[in-house]
C-alpha cells in the first residue's frame, strides 16, 4: 500500500467532519464537566487511600464511594486499582476532596495537552494536527475521565511516551513507561507480554521488572493482605461489565445474554494474538499496536477511558479509511450512550455498545495484512 497522502480531497473532508464532530461534543460535555457533580470515582479513590492510611480494607465500600443507580443497572464502584494505588491515592486526602479534585483535573488536562502535542507533532502537519487536535479533545473518554476525577490521563502521557520512544528506538526509558502504566493498570501486561514473544526482549523484561518492583512495595508497607483484598473484589465484580461504557468483548458479551462468551472470545483472542507474535514476529510497532487494542479488548473492564491509549494506534494507521469510523464512534458523547439503559436489549446491544463495536473494527483494522507496515524505513527494528 502506499504512504497515505495528506491531500487527499476526502481524507480532508473526513478530518474536517470529524473536527466538527468533535467541536459539538465538547460542548455537550463542557457543562456537565464544569458544574458541580459530585466525587464519582475520585471520591472512591480518596476512600481507598484513607482506609488504607487507616489500616482498613482499601477496597472496602465507603461514605465517599459512589453508588451507580440506572434503569436495569445497580452497583457500587469502589477503587478497581492495584494495591500501589492504595498508597498513591493518600496524596488526594491531603486537601479537602473538592479543592483535590480541582487540582487533579487541571493536571490531567496538561497531561492530556501534552500528549496530543506530542501526537500531532509526530503524525499530524499544518492543518490537518490541528484537526486532530480538535478531534483528540472531543473523545468521549477524555471528557468522562475528568467527569469521574479518574486517573487515566498521566498514565496515557507515559504510554505515549513509550510508544514514541519505541519508534525511535530508546528501548530502556520505553521499557520503564511501560512497566509504570502495567503497575497500575495490570490489563496493559498484554503489551510487554507480545513485544517479548515477537522477540523485542529488552523493553518487555524491562517493564516486567519495574511493574514487578513497584507492586512489591504495597506487600511491603501495608502486607499481604491487601492483594487478597484487591483480588477478592475483582473476582466480585462482574457485575459491571455490562455496563455500558465497557467497550471490551466482556461487555458485548454480557449485553448479548451471553456474558460467559465474553471469557472464551477473551482468552481466544489473547492466545490467537501469541501465536501471531511468536509466528511472525512483527515489529515494535506492530506488536506495540495490537497489544494496546487487545489490553481494552479482552479486559474483563474495557472502559472507554482505556481507549484513549488507542491514539498513537489509531494515528498509526489513519491511512486506513475504516479507522475514521472508529474514531468518529469514540467521539459519540457518553450521556448519549448512557441513555440507552433500559431500552430494548437489541439497541443496548448497538446504539450502547458504539465503544466496544469501535474497538472490534480497531482491532480488525490493526490486523488486516500491512497491519505490521512500519511508517518509514528508519523504524524498522
Amino acid at each position: 500500500m502506499q504512504e497515505r497522502n495528506p491531500a487527499d480531497p476526502l481524507r480532508s473532508l473526513v478530518m474536517v467532519l470529524l473536527a466538527l464532530a468533535s467541536i459539538w461534543s465538547m460542548a455537550q460535555e463542557f457543562g456537565r464537566v464544569a458544574s458541580p457533580h459530585g466525587l464519582w470515582d475520585f471520591g472512591a479513590f480518596i476512600a481507598s487511600g484513607r482506609a488504607a492510611a487507616e489500616g482498613l480494607d482499601p477496597y472496602g465500600i465507603y461514605p465517599l464511594t459512589p453508588h451507580v443507580v440506572l434503569p436495569g443497572f445497580e452497583a457500587w464502584n469502589p477503587n478497581l486499582n492495584p494495591p500501589i494505588s492504595a498508597l498513591l491515592f493518600q496524596m488526594f486526602d491531603l486537601a479537602p476532596p473538592e479543592v483535590s479534585l480541582r487540582v487533579w483535573l487541571w493536571i490531567s488536562v496538561a497531561c492530556y495537552a501534552v500528549t496530543v502535542v506530542l501526537l500531532v507533532r509526530r503524525y499530524g502537519k499544518g492543518i490537518e494536527g490541528l484537526l486532530i487536535a480538535i478531534w483528540a479533545f472531543g473523545l468521549a473518554g477524555f471528557w468522562d475521565t475528568l467527569f469521574l476525577g479518574q486517573i487515566y490521563l498521566p498514565l496515557l502521557l507515559m504510554a505515549v511516551g513509550a510508544w514514541l520512544l519505541l519508534e525511535r528506538g530508546q528501548l530502556v526509558w520505553a521499557g520503564i513507561l511501560v512497566g509504570l502504566v502495567v503497575s497500575m493498570k495490570p490489563n496493559f501486561l498484554v503489551w510487554p507480554v507480545l513485544l517479548f514473544l515477537s522477540g523485542h526482549r529488552q523493553p518487555a523484561l524491562i517493564s516486567l521488572v519495574v511493574a514487578t518492583v513497584v507492586s512489591l512495595v504495597p506487600m511491603m508497607v501495608l502486607g499481604p493482605e491487601v492483594y487478597h483484598q484487591w483480588l477478592r473484589l475483582v473476582a466480585s465484580d462482574g457485575e459491571r461489565a455490562f455496563f455500558l461504557t465497557n467497550a471490551s468483548l466482556s461487555g458485548l458479551a454480557a449485553r448479548a445474554g451471553i456474558p460467559q462468551a465474553g471469557m472464551v472470545l477473551s482468552l481466544g483472542l489473547l492466545l490467537g494474538l501469541a501465536a501471531w507474535a511468536f509466528l511472525r514476529r512483527p515489529g515494535i510497532v506492530a506488536a506495540g499496536g495490537a497489544a494496546l487494542v487487545a489490553s481494552v479488548l479482552a479486559s474483563p473492564l474495557g472502559w472507554i477511558h482505556y481507549t484513549l491509549f488507542l491514539l498513537p494506534v489509531l494515528l498509526h494507521h489513519w491511512h486506513r479509511r475504516m479507522m475514521w469510523v472508529v474514531g468518529g464512534l469514540l467521539v459519540v458523547p457518553v450521556p448519549f450512550v448512557i441513555s440507552q439503559f433500559g431500552s430494548a436489549d437489541w439497541v443496548q446491544l448497538t446504539l450502547g455498545s458504539v465503544y466496544g463495536w469501535a474497538v472490534v473494527l480497531c482491532m480488525a483494522v490493526v490486523m488486516l495484512p500491512d497491519g505490521d507496515r512500519l511508517r518509514s524505513p528508519s523504524l524498522a527494528r
